[in-house]
């Protein structure tokens, strides 16, 4: 069996993530004017929790790995910072901030979680890879670049921007859980961030919507939100907070681009330019070429895996036939040279 390149796998993930949330955004503002913001965050996260499980059930475990308590604090940070501290600070800060401001700042995300990536988690970076990074984000400022001239409370804007370093802790968290499954990975944040926004829902006693807008909430969660997480989950397994930021950051122009067509929305100059910008930020992503000799230390984990060069271990009787399987096994110190991207078993040290 020959394998697809990880790279390219873990890139076709990322931008699937997006384009899946991206759509997701002109569905969901459709739904805003019969449901109350709160309300719909809790349909929407409710969609991709149940949603994944009841996928989860149909299909059970496949070949990922199941989570293990070393993997709960990893999780529970995620959960926290991502599925109930960041949507509460947004909606604190939507309150007083004009919607052109908060689109705007939503692109934070992608920079803090590279910014994070880089400085405290130690993940590779190289002048290359910044360059797109500052590009994609680019293309994000400008079409979400405010028309008007209207200021948010700075209070509004602090809140959003705690938003974001929110989501962006979460990012990095999640990577390192990457490695098992990430459907349920996907679902217990969902059902968790549900519970959190239905409870205060319930709290400030907000009507419920007809059973057809339910379910459509159930739908529009379920792949923006659910199937999203779980791609992303994947392509950071397979290259790396940063680069997964990065890619995933080019939501707001598929958001933008569905909108015409769905929305019905003006086309704007903007568009095409952060269109050009965000395509040459993906160009250099795309054609990075990251190649050293490295050390890898000795390593048990337990992941779906194939036997490339990273897994040529030796298997006991009771370990499953047949590739991709998922079984606990060992990485053996190694060091070579490589073509590589930050994924789960490369997480070295750079000098310089």
């Amino acid at each position: 069996m020959t394998a697809i390149p990880a790279p390219p796998r873990g890139v076709a993930f990322a931008l699937a993530a997006a384009a899946l949330f991206g759509l997701s955004t002109p569905a969901a503002k459709g739904l805003l004017g019969d449901i109350h913001p709160v309300l719909l965050a809790g349909l929407l996260y409710g969609g991709s929790g149940v949603g994944l499980c009841l996928f989860r059930l149909v299909r059970g475990s496949g070949s990922e790995a199941p989570l293990t308590r070393h993997d709960v604090p990893w999780l529970a940070g995620a959960v926290v910072s991502g599925g109930i501290l960041g949507p509460v600070l947004l909606l604190v800060g939507l309150r007083v901030t004009p919607a052109s401001m908060a689109s705007l700042l939503l692109n934070l995300e992608g920079v803090f979680t590279a910014l994070l990536a880089w400085f405290v988690f130690r993940e590779n970076v190289d002048g290359r890879v910044a360059t797109g990074m500052l590009l994609i984000v680019a293309g994000g400022v400008v079409l979400s670049w405010p028309s008007g001239h209207q200021l948010g409370f700075p209070a509004g804007a602090v809140a959003i921007a705690a938003a974001c370093l929110c989501w962006a802790i979460d990012n990095n968290l999640t990577q390192r859980v990457s490695g098992g499954d990430p459907v349920q990975v996907a679902a217990i944040k969902g059902m968790v961030a549900s519970a959190v926004n239905l409870t205060v829902a319930g709290a400030l006693g907000l009507p419920w919507p007809p059973a057809r807008l339910v379910g459509a909430s159930f739908v529009v969660g379920f792949a923006g939100y659910g199937v999203s997480l779980a791609l992303f989950v994947l392509a950071l397994r397979l290259v790396g907070t940063a680069r997964t930021g990065a890619y995933f950051s080019v939501a707001p122009f598929v958001g933008a681009v569905a909108s015409l067509s769905l929305l019905h929305e003006d086309l704007r100059p903007s568009l095409a330019i952060a269109g050009a910008l965000m395509a040459a930020g993906v160009w250099l992503h795309l054609t990075e070429g990251h190649e050293h000799e490295h050390s890898h230390h000795r390593m048990a984990h337990s992941h779906r895996h194939l036997h490339d060069e990273h897994h040529r271990h030796v298997h006991a009787p009771e370990d499953p036939e047949g590739e991709p399987h998922t079984h606990e096994h060992v990485h053996e110190p190694l060091v070579h040279r490589h073509p590589h991207y930050p994924d789960i078993h490369h997480r070295h040290r750079h000098d310089g």
